[in-house]
């Protein structure tokens, strides 16, 4: 039994260690400060705090060029089934596999004409 369950063992033994590790390495690695200023007592991210966030404003072609990435992202995840059983579905897995290429390829040229990839 101990052999179906194991890589799930070490899965979740990695996960409980590299985060319990992260917390742990940042009180032993962190220094105090010695004087408590306003300044100090704000959170910050990164590193940098410059105070409240400002507004800011991202143009239309910012949005297009992520949502045209996330719908690249999504098509080549499912490339990726495919890719596995292809030797298993023959010449019929390697024409649709073709196929699904040409279309994402035929889409990025379409968008690339149309200068949404143009910042």
């Amino acid at each position: 039994m101990l052999d179906n369950w194991l890589p799930f063992l070490i899965y979740a033994i990695f996960a409980l260690i590299i985060p319990a590790s992260m917390m742990w390495f940042s009180f032993v690695f962190a220094t105090r400060a010695h004087k408590r200023t306003r300044w100090r007592e704000l959170p910050f991210e990164s590193g940098v705090s410059t105070g409240p966030p400002r507004v800011q404003r991202f143009t239309v072609s910012f949005y297009l060029t992520a949502m045209l990435f996330i719908v690249f992202d999504i098509e080549i995840v499912f490339l990726y089934p495919l890719a596995v059983q292809l030797h298993a579905l023959g010449w019929f897995g390697f024409v649709e596999f073709a196929f699904f290429v040409l279309i994402l390829l035929v889409a990025y040229v379409y968008i690339w004409r149309k200068g949404a990839l143009e910042w």
